[in-house]
């Protein structure tokens, strides 16, 4: 009998039975791979034997879930509160960012006795020694298993019932049941998929690692997100000691929150206040940058600016941004030229955010104009100078939202003066020691900043 087989997009998950050089759903390149159906049917029929009996929608538990602290205050803030028990949570980052430090400082800061499983794929167990011995992690009941073989570490968690399982990585795991290689998409989805019918039979929550592609998602069928409960994301430059946690799905919490790490000898370090970090080591009086609050979930973060403005050497001006969209900071060189009066056009342009924050707000777009428009006229807006507002394509700037929280962390870190909009929502209660400067459109701005 010939073993009958689909091509399955590792972007999307769609499946068709022919193969073709772009996905009909999501339109991707040479992301169709061949999955065989027989082995993947065979497996999942022979684990699924646990019945349930179907329950009026009156008669269900309506207590809320229940939640652990891991230990780390930045880790629980990204996650909702805490670790929700008989969860899944999918942990991806690049190489060597500090996803499996994360996680092992996780099992030594844990609080109470929780029985924990550490499945390691990718290191040995004497590899995993030395790493917990130089974080300091080498008490608690954490049970320790290197294999990839996934009979053996289901079997593993049956007879040890811990209370938090963590698998380093999942692509690394191998299902003997289905016919192909380890990292596959095949084998990620029905890893994945096992590993999940397990946790939330037993009840014990899950900490799944995995590797991001070249695109930065995370590796394998995209299906793998929609199957857990929490989709972390580790970012970080490996040039920088700075690392950010962000939640991509959760389903107990919020997506908006942000964890800030440092990466020092001894570990993963929380950034409880970031905002003094990011601006540590600013120059003094120098052209070209301009700081600006953002919100990221339920806390304001003070981000740097940095804008260089110069003659272009050919004839149409390069763009180049790290931490803005592209598209946004051309639009914003694009109203600064015509609002504003300044001819960058002729000129290279390139834009930067200290600490390797992402801002896709609009509040940071006066500040990224500012820092713009002082680069290129060479004149230094001040270090006590901030500047939070939107800029419209008519040159306006119009308001935004949580201005008031904004402005009470720009003036605790000690800023003197700050740009707003004159047009605003709400009232604003202006903090001791910060002067307001209300501004309607990019010429006035930069008239009230730079003279």
């Amino acid at each position: 009998m010939r073993q009958k087989t689909v091509f399955c997009c590792s972007e999307c998950g769609n499946e068709t039975v022919k193969w073709s050089g772009r996905c009909t759903a999501c339109g991707a390149w040479d992301s169709l791979v061949e999955v065989k159906l027989d082995a993947k049917s065979k497996g999942t029929a022979k684990r699924a034997t646990s019945k349930k009996a179907p329950k009026l929608i009156s008669e269900l538990d309506t207590e809320a879930e229940l939640r652990f602290s891991t230990g780390i205050g930045e880790f629980d803030r990204v996650l909702g509160g805490g670790a929700v028990k008989g969860s899944l949570v999918l942990v991806g980052g690049a190489p060597g960012i500090g996803k499996s430090t994360l996680l092992l400082q996780l099992c030594g800061l844990v609080e109470g006795e929780q029985k924990i499983l550490y499945v390691t794929g990718e290191e040995s167990e004497r590899q995993l020694k030395m790493r917990a011995q130089r974080l300091g992690v080498d008490k608690g009941q954490i049970y320790v298993l290197a294999e990839t073989g996934l009979t053996e570490v289901l079997e593993a968690a049956d007879e040890l019932e811990p209370d938090i399982m963590i698998v380093d990585s999942i692509q690394t795991m191998y299902d003997p049941e289905v016919s192909s290689a380890p990292g596959s998409v095949s084998q990620v989805r029905e890893c994945t998929m096992s590993i999940m019918r397990m946790t939330k039979e037993k009840g014990f929550t899950t900490f799944v690692v995995g590797h991001i592609n070249k695109e930065g998602n995370i590796a394998g069928p995209k299906v793998l997100e929609h199957m857990v409960d929490c989709v972390l994301y580790f970012e970080g430059e490996r040039s920088t000691s700075f690392r950010i946690l962000r939640a991509g799905k959760n389903r107990f919490g919020s997506t908006n929150e942000i964890g800030v790490f440092e990466m020092v000898d001894t570990g993963l370090k929380e950034l409880q206040n970031p905002s003094e970090i990011l601006l540590s080591g600013r120059p003094d009086n120098a052209p070209g940058t301009c700081v600006t609050c953002v919100i990221e979930g339920s806390r304001p973060i003070l981000a740097e600016i940095q804008a260089l403005v110069a003659p272009a050497t050919y004839n149409a001006g390069r763009r180049s941004t790290n931490g803005i969209d592209y598209n946004r900071a051309t639009l914003l060189l694009a109203v600064l030229e015509k609002r504003g009066g300044m001819a960058v056009s002729g000129c290279d342009a390139y834009i930067n955010v200290i600490g390797g924050l992402e801002l896709d707000e609009p509040a940071a777009d006066l500040a990224t104009t500012l820092a713009i428009a002082s680069s290129f006229r060479d004149l230094p807006l001040g270090r006590d100078m901030a500047a939070v507002g939107e800029v419209g394509l008519s040159g306006e700037i119009r308001s935004v939202n949580s201005l008031n929280m904004r402005l009470s962390e720009i003036a605790r870190l000690g800023f003197k003066r700050c740009v707003i909009p004159a047009h605003i929502k709400d009232d604003i209660k202006k903090p001791a020691g910060l002067e307001i400067i209300s501004v309607k459109d990019i010429r006035e701005a930069i008239k009230a900043t730079l003279g």
